[in-house]
C-alpha cells in the first residue's frame, strides 16, 4: 500500500475527449477525470459498461492524444489487455523478451519466470497453454521491463474462479515485492473490492470521476461478510455504478 502523501507515479487530468466523425454528431467520451496513484498502490476504474474507462487507458497509455488535459508518468507503465495478444509462431520465451527494447531482450529473466509459474512453459507456443496460462505470459511481458505502473485492462475476465484467483494473486504479490503501482480496469466489483487500496467510480459517458474510495482495512484482513457490507454500502450510495 502506498504511504500517506507520496508523490503520484502516474497522474491523469482529462479535461475533456471528444469523438468527431464526418456524418455524424460529436460524442464526448471523457469530460474533467482526473486522479493520480501513488508508488505500491493498486487502484481500480470501475464504471458502466462504454462509459469512456477504455478511451482513458488509450490516452494514459500515449495510444490517442486528441485530447486536452496532461498525463504524467505513463511513460513508465507497462500494459496488459483484456487479449493475451500472443504471436503464434513464438515462444513463451520469445512473447516475453519481445515486449523488451531490443537492447535489453538479452536479460535473465529467470527469475521473473519463475514467480509467474512459468518456467516449465518457456519453449512451449500460446496454442499449448490454457488462457489463463496464455494471460500469465501478457503478464511476464508487461513485468519484464520492471514498470512503475501495471495497467490492467479487465486482465481476469472469462477466467474460470481459480485461474482468475491465482492470477490476481501474481498481481498482488508482484506489488508487494516490487512496489509497483497498479491501475486496473474492471467491472468485477467484487474482486475490486478484494484487491484494491482505492477505488475509481466514473459516471456514464462522458465518463467523469463520481468518487475515490479508498479501502482502508489490510488486504489480508478482508474477509468474505466485509466485501459484501462494503460493496452494499456502496450501491446504495452510487445506484447505478455499483450494482448489488
Amino acid at each position: 500500500m502506498s504511504v500517506a502523501g507520496a508523490e503520484p507515479v502516474l497522474q491523469v487530468a482529462i479535461d475533456s475527449k471528444w469523438y468527431r466523425s464526418r456524418g455524424a454528431e460529436p460524442v464526448e467520451a471523457v469530460r474533467n477525470l482526473a486522479f493520480g496513484i501513488a508508488a505500491g498502490e493498486i487502484v481500480c476504474l470501475i464504471g458502466p459498461s462504454g462509459a469512456g474507462k477504455t478511451t482513458t487507458l488509450r490516452i494514459l497509455l500515449g495510444l490517442d492524444t486528441a485530447f486536452e488535459g496532461r498525463v504524467s508518468g505513463a511513460e513508465q507503465a507497462g500494459i496488459v489487455f483484456q487479449e493475451p495478444r500472443l504471436l503464434p509462431w513464438r515462444s513463451v520465451e520469445h512473447n516475453v523478451r519481445l515486449g523488451l527494447p531490443r537492447v535489453r531482450r538479452s536479460r535473465d529473466l529467470d527469475a521473473l519466470f519463475a514467480r509467474l509459474g512459468l518456467t516449465p512453459w518457456r519453449s512451449s507456443y500460446p496454442k499449448a497453454l490454457s488462457l489463463g496460462m496464455q494471460r500469465r505470459v501478457a503478464l511476464a511481458r508487461a513485468l519484464a521491463a520492471g514498470p512503475l505502473v501495471l495497467v490492467l485492462d479487465e486482465p481476469f475476465v472469462s477466467l474460470d474462479d481459480a485461474a482468475a484467483a491465482e492470477l490476481r494473486g501474481l498481481v498482488v504479490d508482484t506489488v508487494d515485492e516490487t512496489g509497483m503501482s497498479v491501475l486496473m480496469v474492471t467491472h468485477n466489483v467484487a474482486e475490486a473490492i478484494g484487491i484494491a487500496d482505492r477505488l475509481l467510480l466514473v459516471s456514464r459517458r462522458p465518463a467523469s470521476l463520481i468518487a475515490d474510495v479508498a479501502l482502508d482495512r489490510p488486504r489480508q484482513a478482508r474477509d468474505r461478510s466485509w466485501a459484501e457490507t462494503t460493496r452494499a454500502t456502496l450501491a446504495a450510495r452510487y445506484p447505478g455504478i455499483i450494482a448489488l
